[in-house]
C-alpha cells in the first residue's frame, strides 16, 4: 500500500497504488483501503506469572494510570481469572488481552493456549518482573508450535535499578547487562532470544521503543499502522517513529478525499471530502497525544501545569481540532480559534484547480504541512516539561 515518499506527489502512480485507472473509482478504493486502515483489530496477549506487572504493562501502553477508569486492576495477588480485553482509549480496534497467570490452578501450563483461545491473538508478550521461568519457556515453545509470534518482556526495570543506585560504584549499564544476562540464561533452551527490558512506570526509558519498533517490523501493513497510532508518545523518539509511519499514508487520505476527475467549481474546496480531511486530522491529533486526556495524563507525570502545555500547541489546524473535540466550548483559549470545517476551506479558497491531479496534489500537500505543524506542537508539548528527562 505504501511505497517511497518520492512517488507520493505522482497522481498516476496513486491511481497505480489502488489499482484504478479512473479517479472516481480510485477515490472509492481509496477510501476503502483506508476504512480498512483505521478498523482493523490488532489483539495483543499479555501473559506471565501472577505478579509480574501484566496489568501495568497493559495500561501504561494505553496511556493510563492504574487507577484510571477502565484501567486493568493491578496487585500482587492473582486478579485475572479469565482472558480479559482492554481495548485502547482512541483506538478500540486496538485490543491487550490480560490472560490469567499461566501455572494457576485453573490455567496449567499443558492446556493453557486451548484455555485462552490463541486464535484469538496476532502475538503474544511473556512478561516476567524476576527471572523467567519454566512456565514461560513451556508457553513460548507451545506458542511456536502454533507459529505465533511471542516476545519477552522484564518489567520493573525501576525496582532494579533503584534497589542498588546507592551502592558504591553503581553503573547502570552494568545493571541492565546483568539483568539481559540472566534471562538469556533462563531461557536458553529458545536459542537466544531478545529481551525487552522496560518500566511500564516510563516508557521512554530501556526498551520500549525497540519493542514497538520489533512488532512493528513483524506485522502487516494495516496491523503495523493500528500499533503506531496507538503507543504513547514517551518519547521525542517515539514522537518522531510516529510522524515517519503517518506520512506514509498522507496519500491515501488525500486519494480518497476526491470526487472526481474534472472539478467544475473554481474553489477547489468545494470538490473535495472534507469528512475524509477532518477524520484523519483527528486520528493524527489522537496518535500524537494532543487531545485532552493524553495532556492531562501528561501534566500529572511531569508535575506540570496543564494550561503550560495547552500552551506549547501553537498550530491553528491542531487548536481547531482541540476545539472541535471538545465537549465544551473552550473558555481557556488566549485567542479566538477558527472552525475546523472553514480552515480547511481557507486552505484551498485561492486554489483555482480544473483537474483531479492537481486536486491530489492541493491536498496533499494541505495534510502533510498539518501533520508537521501537529508534529512539532507536541515536540514543544514534551518539551515544556524540560525538568523531565525526555529520551
Amino acid at each position: 500500500m505504501t511505497e517511497d515518499s518520492s512517488a507520493d506527489l505522482d497522481f498516476s502512480k496513486a491511481l497505480e497504488r489502488v489499482g484504478e485507472h479512473d479517479p472516481n473509482a480510485a477515490a472509492a478504493k481509496a477510501k476503502e483501503q483506508l476504512d480498512s486502515l483505521n478498523s482493523v483489530t490488532l489483539n495483543i496477549a499479555v501473559t506471565g506469572e501472577t505478579g509480574a506487572g501484566k496489568s501495568a504493562f497493559i495500561n501504561a501502553f494505553r496511556g493510563l494510570d492504574d487507577d484510571d477508569d477502565n484501567s486493568a486492576p493491578t496487585g500482587i495477588t492473582e486478579t485475572t481469572t479469565e482472558a480479559t480485553m482492554y481495548t485502547h482509549p482512541t483506538k478500540p480496534n486496538v485490543r491487550l488481552w490480560d490472560l490469567p497467570g499461566i501455572g494457576t490452578p485453573n490455567f496449567k501450563a499443558n492446556k493453557f493456549l486451548k484455555q485462552v483461545k490463541f486464535e484469538t491473538y496476532d502475538l503474544f508478550l511473556i512478561i516476567s518482573s524476576e527471572r523467567f521461568k519454566e512456565n514461560d519457556v513451556f508457553l513460548a515453545k507451545e506458542i511456536q508450535k502454533e507459529q505465533k509470534k511471542f516476545y519477552f518482556v522484564r518489567t520493573k526495570i525501576d525496582n532494579d535499578i533503584r534497589s542498588v543506585a546507592k551502592t558504591k560504584n553503581f553503573d547502570e549499564h552494568q545493571v541492565l547487562c546483568t539483568i539481559r544476562e540472566n534471562c538469556h540464561r533462563n531461557l536458553k533452551e529458545l536459542g537466544d532470544p531478545k529481551v525487552f527490558l522496560i518500566s511500564s512506570y516510563d516508557l521512554g526509558k530501556y526498551d520500549f521503543k525497540d519493542l514497538v519498533d520489533t512488532l512493528e517490523s513483524e506485522l502487516s501493513e494495516n496491523k503495523r499502522f493500528a500499533l503506531i497510532q496507538s503507543v504513547p508518545v514517551c518519547s521525542l523518539a517515539m514522537l518522531e517513529k510516529k510522524k515517519e509511519v503517518m506520512e506514509k499514508f498522507i496519500w491515501l487520505a488525500a486519494l480518497s478525499s476526491g470526487l472526481g476527475a474534472i472539478i467544475p467549481v473554481p474553489v477547489l474546496s468545494l470538490a473535495i471530502d472534507k469528512t475524509v480531511l477532518m477524520t484523519f486530522l483527528i486520528s493524527c491529533h489522537n496518535a500524537l497525544g494532543l487531545n485532552e486526556e493524553s495532556l492531562i495524563k501528561l501534566s500529572e507525570r511531569m508535575n506540570k501545569p496543564l494550561s503550560q502545555l495547552k500552551s506549547a500547541i501553537k498550530s491553528p489546524l491542531a487548536l481547531a481540532v482541540v476545539d472541535k473535540l471538545a465537549i465544551r466550548p473552550r473558555t481557556t483559549m488566549t485567542k479566538p480559534v477558527k472552525c475546523l470545517d472553514d480552515l480547511l476551506d481557507a486552505k484551498f479558497i485561492a486554489t483555482s484547480v480544473m483537474n483531479a491531479s492537481e486536486a491530489f496534489k492541493t491536498t496533499y500537500t494541505v495534510l502533510h504541512g498539518a501533520l508537521n505543524d501537529m508534529i512539532n506542537d507536541m515536540r514543544q508539548v514534551l518539551q515544556a516539561a524540560e525538568d523531565h528527562q525526555i529520551y
